[in-house]
């Protein structure tokens, strides 16, 4: 009885083990695409700052007539 009782003990320790594992790689994973994705922003914020302090510049076709 009470090898059984350590058996089943000891599968639910090695499933509890497993299951913490494979939980760790999953949150190394999104760590890793939020840290990408921290940088994709970033690099975006500074594309949009860097067009904000640019002059508007307009094409001929782009340009209203006066009476617009």
């Amino acid at each position: 009885m009470q090898d059984a009782a350590a058996e089943l003990l000891e599968l639910k320790i090695a499933y509890l083990e497993r299951s913490n594992l494979e939980l760790s790689d999953v949150v190394y994973r999104q760590q890793q695409e939020l840290d990408l994705l921290r940088q994709q922003f970033q690099d975006l914020v500074s594309r949009f700052e860097a067009l904000k302090s640019e002059p508007d510049q307009y094409t001929a076709e782009q340009e209203r007539p006066p009476h617009y």
